[in-house]
């Protein structure tokens, strides 16, 4: 006879090394730790925290963590203070103290994890309104030691208000046998990070740092950020709203006195979603909240610091310095500092990589001292990760990522708009010239001067490194044009969004495929049928025109061109774009215009055209209206085609640079298309020109070609 089975349970434990082990692994660094612990007197409606190292006769060195906020009662130590990751902070979000009021800037209850990483004790003294002081001990290697949790203590006793030292109330932290021998570098690492804690743009009158280095000849020093950043060359500031909508301004005040500009800023979520790549393209709207941001940007070559060391009267390692203390993008979240909170984690968006790997002109991390102000009730999943160097991955912190990327984008666009002129030299010589080391060798000597560590030399090493490649981008951009691998480049994004929109046709008429054929699906799938292979024609017949120019035998002269066959593939390519922002497109093209051509050269010249002209009718709300015109001069005998646009058209300041490479107001774009379109019609004795005021109102752009023999 079988016996009955009896269903056992077994509990789970929890070892006493848990606070050893999370606080060495959820706290990246010791300056980590000492920032959330500032960040806990901030939450405590602290209007002055105190950092001091320094030295007890008994005890050796320590660290010290002074506040004047709410303090602790004893039931508080016992039912929050005590309880690793308490929901305290979760369910007491916003903290009242008359007039101040905060929100909550942390919720995970780590805090005292900080204090363990530390150091091996920790001594707390701590006192609310209208309670006695308590004095709390806590041995985190005695804790460690211990079997089981229920064994784990922390002593707890009153002590007299002379032995507390805290006036009214406050809290005051003190970690003995620290576990590392703070180097001055850290200090200065602590320093500088301290003074990011706050948002550096901001107000922040009701919370001051204090740093109180034992030893370093320094008096009591409070830690505010430079005012030095408050005026920079380039800035771009605005919000986002709930739908992913931009609206800023930028401003650019040159550093040596001269011409000011500034100018809107306006970025759709649509325009974000191209400027992109992944699953933003899928997203109707953005999974994060609303928010607002001042993005701020120096150029760093050693003219430049030069300039800035005159202006501000302040010395030129004063200048790197208080860039590189602040650079990077920061998130605050209510006011606090979320991330990046070391130097590991100041390239969080992925900036310097993107800079690296991408034509055109790009910002550095090193560059840029950026402010984006979050709320934790209009973006909740915007949560920091337990190690707090970091956003917990998901959709919403991906569409903030994009959205910020996007408008770093543009500030770069308005600042190469400053930098750039028609009359710079953009011969190969000039690129070559950017070959050198010269700015690395001042820049060495100058961090020499500085005592600086070889760490911050070997940064400088790889931001020469960075620089070489954008250079050696540059020369192979030149070059890339007479292989005619640009050519076929400039029309890659075009052929991605075409298979794309073409293979979703497809995929619809699969997905029928799978579907029983009953009479209610016959219909459908006849239709669907008829859609995937027009698709497929139409991507073959677009492989045709294109493929030659992929070939390292291509030669010019081999095909012609018929213009009204190409004006009509290439309005085929962006009928879907064209329908969907009611554009208007008519032609007037001589019948039988045949060009001395190549089918793709003339497709890619067309579609730079028309492609910029659709994108900026989309900005329009007036009537929108494409025409291309296309004839054979009487006294050239050579073609010349004409594409007008209604749209918003090209300001005059930039008639010039448009054709510049990497000068481009589309986000997400390079900046050649237009190059590219114009040294493919100067590669056939033809000029590739804006004409304003345009015909249409808007932009308007001409060229002339050779005609074929057989062309009347």
């Amino acid at each position: 006879m079988a016996t009955k089975s009896t269903l056992d349970r077994i509990p789970f434990r929890i070892h006493p090394r848990v606070f050893a082990a999370l606080g060495a692994d959820l706290v990246t660094n010791d300056v980590v730790a000492v920032i959330e612990l500032v960040k806990n007197s901030y939450d405590a409606l602290a209007t002055r925290v105190d950092v001091i190292y320094g030295s007890d006769p008994l005890g050796g060195p320590f660290l010290e963590i002074s506040d004047d906020g709410l303090g602790m009662s004893r039931r508080t130590l016992e039912t929050a203070w005590s309880v690793v990751a308490t929901p305290y902070r979760a369910t007491h979000t916003v903290e009242t103290r008359g007039k101040l009021t905060r929100r909550s800037s942390g919720e995970k209850g780590l805090g005292r994890l900080s204090a363990a990483r530390l150091g091996k004790r920790l001594q707390m003294y701590t006192k609310a309104a209208g309670n006695t002081c308590w004095l709390v001990e806590v041995d985190w290697s005695d804790l460690a030691r211990q079997d089981a949790l229920e064994a784990c203590e922390a002593t707890c006793k009153s002590v007299t208000a002379e032995s507390c030292s805290i006036a009214s109330t406050g809290t005051r932290l003190r970690i003995l046998n620290l576990e590392t021998s703070w180097s001055e570098e850290q200090f200065e690492d602590l320093r500088e990070n301290l003074s990011r804690l706050l948002a550096p743009f901001g107000k922040a009158e009701d919370f001051e740092i204090h740093l109180e280095v034992e030893g370093s000849g320094d008096l009591e020093t409070k830690i505010t950020a430079p005012e030095f950043l408050t005026k920079p060359p380039y800035a771009i500031r605005g919000h986002v709203d709930s739908k992913g909508n931009v609206k800023g301004k930028y401003e650019y005040h040159p550093i040596i006195p001269a011409k000011s500009r500034h100018e809107q800023v306006t970025l759709s979520w649509e325009d974000v979603r191209e400027s992109t790549e992944g699953d933003l393209r899928d997203r109707k709207l953005p999974s994060c909240g609303p928010f607002e941001f001042e993005i701020r940007a120096w150029d760093i070559s050693s003219t430049d610091t030069d300039d800035l060391s005159e202006r501000f009267q302040i010395a030129k390692a004063s200048v790197r310095k208080s860039i590189r203390a602040h650079k990077g993008i920061s998130v605050y979240r209510d006011g606090i500092l979320v991330l990046p909170k070391s130097e590991d984690a100041r390239d969080w968006l992925g900036l310097d990589l993107r800079r690296i790997s991408r034509i055109g002109t790009r910002l550095s991390t090193s560059q840029i001292v950026g402010y984006v102000a979050i709320s934790a009730d209009y973006n909740p999943e915007l949560g920091d990760s337990s190690n707090r160097e970091s956003l917990t991955q998901n959709a919403a912190v991906r569409d903030f990522q994009g959205i910020l990327k996007a408008i770093v984008a543009n500030l770069e666009v308005q600042r190469d708009r400053d930098r750039v002129r028609p009359s710079d030299d953009l011969k190969l010589s000039s690129l070559i010239d950017g070959v050198t080391a010269s700015d690395l060798v001042d820049e060495v000597s100058a961090l020499a001067e500085e005592g600086m560590a070889s760490k911050e030399v070997v940064q400088r090493v790889a931001a020469l490194n960075g620089r070489l490649h954008l250079v050696q981008d540059a020369i192979k951009l030149r070059f890339v044009y007479y292989s005619r691998l640009a050519t076929v480049g400039s029309i890659a994004q075009l052929l991605v969004h075409e298979i794309r929109n073409r293979t979703t046709s497809i995929g619809r008429f699969l997905r029928t495929c799978r579907r029983p054929l009953d009479s209610q699906v016959e219909s459908a799938f006849v239709s669907q049928l008829e859609l995937a292979e027009s698709s497929v024609a139409a991507l073959e017949r677009l492989a045709d025109t294109f493929a030659p120019l992929a070939s390292r035998s291509f030669r010019r002269g081999r095909r012609t061109s018929q213009v009204q066959d190409s004006v009509k593939r290439c309005l085929a390519i962006l009928e879907r774009d064209v329908t969907k922002a009611n554009i208007s497109c008519k032609t007037r093209i001589l019948e039988g215009l045949s060009a001395a051509v190549d089918p793709g050269e003339l497709d890619t010249i067309l579609l730079n055209l028309l492609s910029n002209a659709v994108y900026w009718l989309g900005k329009t709300k007036e009537e929108r209206k494409i025409e291309v015109v296309a004839k054979q001069s009487a006294s050239t005998k050579r073609i010349e085609i004409h594409v007008n646009d209604s749209g918003p058209g090209v300001d005059p300041s930039d008639a010039e640079s448009i054709f510049l490479p990497g000068i481009t107001k589309r986000p997400g774009g390079i900046g050649m298309g237009l190059t590219i379109a114009a040294e493919i019609v100067s590669e056939h004795n033809g000029h590739l020109a804006l004409v304003q005021p345009g015909r249409l109102g808007g932009a308007s752009f001409s060229f002339d070609i050779p005609p074929a023999s057989n062309t009347n």
